[in-house]
């Protein structure tokens, strides 16, 4: 995005190659300056051409005219010359502070990606399902780590779409994801598949039952994820291949919330199996119809993996129905 004008007091580019004018774009300003702010330095460092040019490894000609054009392209005179000796002048002090703090943040961003790409050290951000952040992936993690100890993770519990969309705007590498995405942008594999029960409350008819038919539930009132949930979708969707259309009456965004309001006796709730038993409630295998979901992982088609990303997706893809624990 381009910045705005500057257009006080005015200076004219000169058509020899002369000054930047002042109301140039900044990108402009960037693109002419940042390749010399590196020989900048080290002539300020040294004070001397020769000795700048023999540190920087070019031609002293060539750091000459570099610092020839960069001040015309200022349109002020960094240095004070004597012959190859050369002094700051108090702009020179000036862009030089700035300058210095610009390439330090330079070489501080690219230890940063190159420290991220480590094989051995290196970083991956993951995404999950909150219903997975419980149990299956502290197990994974802990698994993969045994051979890769010193990778480091970025982890982000959120709802499928939001994962996807994080996805594609590059702040994740993989996500751990439900319904599985299919999306001409991604990669999807399938990992395994996870039961769903019917949640009832423990006072509830159904309740000395082990099993039971979705349609069964028909007329009682539902507990959900909110829309854009890959689970409220399959909650959806099973209804209607069960014969009707579930009556909603909350709305959550964990599923252990949900299991809350069922054994508040606030309705009942299509859900995967907990970390830990939750009292107030009975869980029901549903037998018809075949009430799961499927889990997979996603990653951006054509995206290039660190080290460390691609050893973490081929353990992940190793772990081909044995992902869930049993």
């Amino acid at each position: 995005m381009r910045g705005p004008a500057i257009i006080d007091p005015p200076v004219h580019k000169q058509s020899s190659g002369g000054w930047l004018s002042l109301n140039s774009n900044e990108e402009d300003i960037v693109t002419a300056l940042a390749p010399r702010l590196a020989y900048f330095a080290g002539v300020a460092r040294h004070e001397h051409v020769t000795r700048a040019a023999q540190e920087l490894g070019v031609p002293q000609s060539t750091l000459s005219r570099a610092m020839v054009r960069l001040e015309e392209d200022l349109g002020v005179a960094l240095f004070a010359r004597r012959g190859r000796t050369v002094s700051l002048t108090p702009a020179g002090r000036t862009f030089l502070a700035s300058a210095e703090r610009a390439l330090a943040e330079v070489a501080r961003a690219a230890e940063s990606v190159r420290s991220d790409a480590d094989p051995a050290t290196g970083k991956v951000a993951f995404g999950f399902l909150h219903t997975m952040g419980s149990e299956t992936v502290p197990g994974l993690i802990r698994a993969f780590r045994v051979d890769h100890p010193r990778v480091r993770f970025t982890l982000v519990q959120n709802y499928g779409e939001a994962m996807i969309e994080r996805l594609r705007a590059g702040e994740l590498d993989l996500c751990l994801t439900s319904p599985v995405p299919d999306a001409p942008d991604l990669v999807a594999r399938r990992l395994d598949e996870q039961r769903l029960r019917l949640v009832v409350p423990e006072d509830h008819r159904l309740a000395t039952r082990r099993r039971v038919r979705l349609a069964e539930a028909a007329d009682e009132t539902f507990v959900t994820l909110e829309p854009g949930y890959g689970l409220r979708r399959i909650t959806d969707d099973l209804c209607a291949r069960a014969g009707f259309t579930p009556r909603v009456a909350f709305e959550g965004e964990e599923a252990e919330t949900l299991r809350g309001l069922v054994a508040a006796g606030l309705g009942v709730a299509l859900l995967p199996p907990p970390a830990v038993a939750r009292p107030g409630v009975v869980e029901l295998t549903v037998t018809a119809p075949r009430a799961v979901r499927e889990i997979g992982v996603a990653w951006l088609d054509g995206h290039p993996d660190t080290p460390p990303v691609a050893a973490f997706k081929a353990f992940l893809l190793s772990r081909r129905g044995q992902l869930l624990p049993v």
